[in-house]
């Protein structure tokens, strides 16, 4: 693993001292420690906090600047709501981890495929990262994009097995609250990390750049803590049914 898995373990204490300023965050973000309520307490215990890891995939980076709008990239969206997403599991006893911190592509730091694709690298990167940990679950963060302006909303993509289909839907039911819709969870069959992972994986397309209703979210703070909170109200209404 090398420099990707010292970068991650180091970005875990910069984005712990990121929250010094909330003391209830700070403490819940190391699960176990003396001070959290009986409630926070009985919670973890019946979610399984200490036997769950949950990958959180920012995705594109660096060179990757993945869809775009003008010059709004969806590798900036995509960090600032994982971001905001692994601070929410931490803060609530969680054992998060996130992928990238910065802008930078993981396939700058591929070790397992020597391929000449770069777009390849990156995926196996983000693969083997999964099951190295090895993660229990894997939420990976995308934006969508279409013609019309008109298509808006989220939707979540699963591989082909049950719990994933379960996480998916429960990620999928707090973002139609969100955003006033009834979008069904779909399955992601051609997705890489869908078809390679063997965890619990879904994609979350959080919205699309292209439909100005949805950028209002997408694009400014208030709205990506928003997209978060759904996010991670999925995945803990998912650890609670399974």
């Amino acid at each position: 693993m090398g420099q990707l898995l010292q970068r991650i373990l180091a970005s875990l204490a910069v984005l712990t001292l990121l929250t010094a300023g909330d003391a209830g965050t700070i403490l819940a973000a190391t699960p176990g420690v003396d001070h959290l309520t009986d409630k926070q307490s009985d919670r973890q215990h019946m979610l399984g906090h200490d036997q769950r890891i949950i990958l959180i995939d920012a995705g594109h980076g660096g060179i990757d600047g993945g869809t775009s709008y003008g010059t709004i990239l969806e590798k900036d969206i995509t960090l600032a709501i994982s971001r905001r997403l692994f601070l929410l599991l931490r803060s609530d006893g969680f054992d998060a981890i996130l992928n990238r911190t910065g802008d930078y592509a993981p396939s700058d730091e591929n070790l397992w495929l020597r391929s000449k694709s770069r777009h390849l690298r990156d995926l196996a990167q983000r693969k083997e990262l999964a099951e190295t940990l090895p993660a229990n679950v894997v939420v990976s963060i995308h934006i969508n994009w279409a013609k019309s302006p008109s298509k808006h909303g989220p939707l979540v993509l699963y591989r082909q097995e049950g719990r994933s289909f379960l996480l998916a839907r429960a990620i999928q039911d707090q973002l139609n609250g969100l955003y006033g819709m009834k979008n069904d969870p779909r399955q992601g069959k051609p997705f890489y990390l869908l078809n390679k992972i063997t965890a619990t994986t879904v994609i979350v397309e959080a919205g699309f750049v292209s439909s100005p209703a949805d950028r209002e979210k997408l694009c400014t703070p208030q709205g990506q803590e928003e997209i978060a909170e759904a996010v991670a109200n999925g995945i803990a209404a998912y650890l609670m049914e399974v």
